[in-house]
């Protein structure tokens, strides 16, 4: 056993805090602090109903953040296959007793919190093929029969999410799980297949989707044609980005925001909020320290000693980076509206707690770098 290994065995409490990347602490900490400051400034100058609520939950799920952090990669390497199957029967409850919201049913009442099982089944994805991967060999991922146990991994909880209908988060659930399997070393001949495969199926699929799915997707080639109606938040947005200019309006003197021309500003707009009133300046710093946040995140991965550490930080910041990708594409208008909050910073108790935690699971990895995982365990 060599002595960077029995380093890494006998760590203690105290041994451990010193190996927290702290770097990544300060920059999620001002992730949720700038978005204390938007949510105030959407409810026009108060703490309530969007600031104080965000700043507990941020509290909260921060400390649930250390707490995972401390806990040895050994334990999160055996709970990954049960913490999936829990997600996988809270998307069923969601099903048979879930709460109904905004015409999808997505939600847990639990009277403190309504909880969004499909925002942690994103995590639960990703542990789960990250043990199962952790345990084969580049030999075995070549093979295409070796992949039908993975991608049913991948198929139930996206098929489950899709029902409620969430199309944004079954599309965030597969890309994720397609970073995996490309890190895992899945030839890229079998990407090709499935992507020609779904690229053919698109027609069929189309009349599949909801009438309101479809009218976004035609809302997002052509927003003018419903101006009023779907096309209406992708055009406010639209006008609220360009009004805030390179240094923006200034802080609580948006006027799309305001004068509430600006629809879901305190969650899927939150962005164009900030834009309008920070101006190109103040995205620039956000884009920053969200690019510093994924850098971290590789750079953990990269880090690890064992492959599953490894798939856990990479397939979590890959998840954290679409969260942002596809929330800053979709309010620019370069992509359809699928409802994809801003992590930290949107307002939301699910999302933001299961943003936390995988973040928990990235330090858990750099604190237990050093630790090797047999293959076959």
């Amino acid at each position: 056993m060599s002595a960077t290994f029995q380093k890494a065995e006998e760590l203690t409490l105290l041994a451990k805090l010193p190996r927290f990347s702290f770097g990544l602490i300060m920059l999620i900490i001002v992730t949720g602090l700038i978005g204390v400051v938007a949510l105030y400034s959407a409810a026009g100058g108060n703490t309530e109903p969007w600031a104080m609520r965000h700043g507990i939950r941020f509290g909260a799920g921060l400390c649930g953040m250390i707490v995972a952090a401390l806990i040895d990669i050994r334990w999160w390497l055996k709970l990954s296959y049960p913490f999936y199957i829990a997600s996988i029967l809270l998307l069923i409850a969601v099903e048979v007793k879930g709460h109904i919201g905004m015409g999808a049913q997505r939600w847990i009442d639990l009277g403190v919190i309504k909880l969004q099982p499909s925002e942690f089944m994103k995590i639960g994805v990703v542990m789960a093929l990250a043990r199962f991967f952790h345990g084969a060999s580049l030999e075995d991922v070549k093979h295409p029969l070796f992949l039908v146990r993975p991608l049913a991994l991948v198929a139930l909880p996206a098929a489950l999410v899709l029902v409620q209908p969430d199309l944004g988060t079954a599309l965030m659930i597969t890309a994720v799980a397609g970073a995996i399997f490309f890190l895992a070393g899945v030839s890229y001949w079998m990407f090709g297949v499935v992507i020609a495969g779904a690229l053919a199926s698109l027609p069929v699929m189309w009349h599949f989707l909801h009438d309101y799915q479809k009218n976004r997707i035609l809302v997002f080639l052509n927003p003018e044609r419903d101006p009023l109606g779907a096309g209406y938040h992708i055009l406010q947005s639209k006008i609220a980005l360009g009004s805030g200019g390179v240094g923006g309006k200034g802080f609580l003197k948006g006027t799309q925001s305001h004068l509430n021309f600006l629809p879901e500003k305190q969650t899927d707009f939150i962005f164009t909020l900030m834009a309008e009133e920070w101006g190109l300046i103040g995205a620039a710093v956000l884009f920053a320290i969200f690019a510093l946040t994924i850098l971290y995140g590789f750079l953990i991965a990269r880090a690890s000693h064992n492959q599953y550490g490894r798939l856990i930080a990479s397939g979590i910041t890959v998840n954290f980076a679409l969260y942002v990708f596809i929330n800053i594409a979709m309010v620019t208008g370069l992509i359809p509206v699928v409802g994809v909050p801003l992590p930290m910073i949107s307002n939301g108790g699910s999302a933001m707690l299961a943003v936390l935690f995988g973040f928990g699971l990235i330090l858990s990895v750099g604190i237990h770098r050093d630790v090797k995982l047999a293959r076959k365990v």
